[in-house]
C-alpha cells in the first residue's frame, strides 16, 4: 500500500469528536483524493498546505500533557513536526519525539500508532510564512518524571499542563484546537 493510501485510510479511521472535526476530516480527505503533493519541500510553505504529524506526550496517572512554548509559532503546542516525503506519520512521531524531546516514542495501547485527532489550521506568523497544516494528531505515554532534553532552538521553554490549566488559560496562548483533542482524550 502506498503511503498516501495508508494517510487516508488513517483519516478515515478517525471518528470526529464534533462538527468541526468532523468538517475537518472531510476537508482532509477531499485534499488526499485531490493531490499526492502533501509534504513540505521548502519552508515554510510549499506547498500549502500540507501534513504535520503532532503528539501529546501525556502521564496517564493525572492526565497531564507536555507542551512546548513554540517559537516561531508563539504559542504553547504539543510537539511534532512536518511528515516527510514519503513518511508514515507514525514514523514522524518517532523521529520528532528523539529530535525534539530526546526521548523514544511510546505508543499506549488506545489508540496505539493510529492518530486520534484530525485538524486543518492556518499557522500565524509573516504573512509571506502562512500556510495551512492538516495535523494529525497522535497520543504518546508519558511521565511527568521523565527526563526530557528540549531542543532550545524551537522552544523558549517546556512544561507539564494539567487539562484545568489547559481549559483555564487564555485561548489565544494555546493551539486553538488543543481543549477540543483533550475533550476528546478525556471521552476516550
Amino acid at each position: 500500500m502506498r503511503v498516501l493510501d495508508e494517510i487516508r485510510a488513517l483519516v478515515e479511521s478517525i471518528a470526529p469528536l464534533d462538527d468541526l472535526e468532523a468538517a475537518h476530516r472531510a476537508q482532509c480527505l477531499d485534499w488526499l483524493a485531490a493531490t499526492d503533493d502533501v509534504f513540505r519541500r521548502a519552508k515554510p510553505r510549499t506547498p500549502s498546505p500540507h501534513l504535520v504529524a503532532y503528539f501529546l506526550l501525556r502521564d496517564a496517572t493525572d492526565g497531564g500533557v507536555l507542551l512546548v512554548d513554540h517559537r516561531n509559532a508563539g504559542r504553547w503546542l504539543p510537539t511534532g513536526g512536518h511528515v516527510e516525503p514519503g513518511e508514515h506519520p507514525a514514523q514522524t512521531v518517532r523521529r520528532e519525539v528523539v529530535e525534539e524531546l530526546g526521548v523514544p516514542a511510546v505508543f499506549p495501547p488506545e489508540p496505539g500508532e493510529r492518530p486520534l485527532f484530525v485538524t486543518v489550521t492556518p499557522t500565524v506568523g509573516p504573512p509571506e510564512d502562512r500556510h495551512i497544516d492538516v495535523s494529525l494528531w497522535y497520543v504518546l505515554a508519558g511521565r511527568r518524571d521523565q527526563p526530557l532534553t528540549p531542543d532550545p532552538g524551537e522552544f523558549r521553554a517546556v512544561r507539564w499542563w494539567t487539562p484545568a490549566e489547559v481549559a483555564a488559560a487564555d485561548p489565544a496562548t494555546l493551539d486553538p484546537h488543543l481543549p477540543r483533542m483533550l475533550t476528546k482524550l478525556a471521552a476516550g
